[in-house]
């Protein structure tokens, strides 16, 4: 591989002029991709990497939360990528050909039903030192509609357990409050109180709430896995993420009845716009609702 990059790295330099921090951009995507390849898809050798693996990249960067922008601009970097490894005959095939760059706009994950979450929750191995902190992780993610960056960024200075809220930094380093349901607060107390106080924390991450093996700040990298690999153990056969549990937050609020401008405050959307699109619901409440409460559908 480093020779490939070697190579790669004169071919932007001397065929297609790139100035330094244009080829450093390309590199960066390029060790992007790597660290996924290797975490998350099996270490696959480039000439084995097809067009459903670069797709499940493409579904990795949209999953946990690069922008639109910022996913074309990978992109575009890892195809120049594998187009020189092609033409330089590294590979046998492109399998970013027929890529396309994906549309700005947010993506939409599946939502779970509440069974499918504790199914989730009933596979956490709670005999491992990890698993009141992983069963933790689901309970906030779905019981607070967090952002996966807001999960690993939570810190024991914003959370106030005798309010049952939590202070929530969100995109544009804006603040919110939201507060924390019944199940969520007894997760995450038990793992703060009883669990976390057991790991050794590295100085400079004492603040930070979820910690990894190391005592280290929780990486987002880490709570997609750790998801993909609950909802694998749960035979839940969804293409889900942790943004999956945001939109499950949203739609079962909107569902239950909640108004639009409450979930608008509790997601920390500027826009009400935004949140709408939170609020598609499902056939089957549809349906349910137009038996309910139709008045040709009423009994005389």
């Amino acid at each position: 591989m480093n020779a490939i990059i070697t190579s790669y790295i004169s071919y932007l330099r001397l065929e297609k002029a790139l100035a330094e921090n244009s080829i450093n951009a390309y590199l960066r995507d390029i060790e992007l991709f790597n660290k996924w390849n290797h975490e998350l898809n099996s270490g696959k050798s480039l000439n084995t990497i097809k067009k459903d693996d670069i797709h499940s990249f493409v579904q990795w960067l949209s999953d946990i939360e690069f922008t639109a922008r910022s996913q074309a601009r990978i992109i575009s970097g890892i195809k120049s990528f594998f187009n020189f490894c092609y033409l330089d005959e590294v590979t046998d095939s492109n399998p970013t050909e027929l890529i396309e760059t994906p549309k700005l706009g947010m993506h939409l994950p599946e939502t779970l039903s509440l069974e499918e979450i504790n199914a989730m929750l009933a596979v956490i191995d709670m005999s491992k030192p990890d698993g009141h902190r992983n069963e933790a992780i689901i309970e906030v993610l779905y019981g607070c509609g967090l952002r996966v960056s807001e999960l690993v960024n939570l810190t024991l200075s914003r959370y106030h357990p005798e309010e049952a809220f939590i202070r929530v930094i969100g995109k544009g380093n804006k603040e919110r409050l939201v507060p924390i349901g019944k199940s969520a607060m007894k997760a995450l107390k038990h793992y703060i109180e009883y669990s976390r106080v057991h790991f050794p924390i590295v100085k400079d991450h004492e603040d930070f709430i979820f910690q990894n093996q190391r005592g280290k700040q929780l990486s987002r990298v880490y709570v997609f896995t750790l998801v993909k690999k609950l909802a694998e153990l749960a035979g839940i056969k969804k293409s889900i993420s942790p943004h999956t549990f945001r939109h499950s937050f949203a739609t079962h609020l909107v569902e239950g009845g909640a108004d639009l401008r409450a979930v608008q405050e509790l997601l920390g959307h500027k826009s009400i716009t935004t949140t709408e699109i939170y609020t598609h619901l499902s056939k089957e409440f549809l349906r349910e609702t137009v038996e309910s409460f139709h008045p040709r559908n009423q009994k005389s």
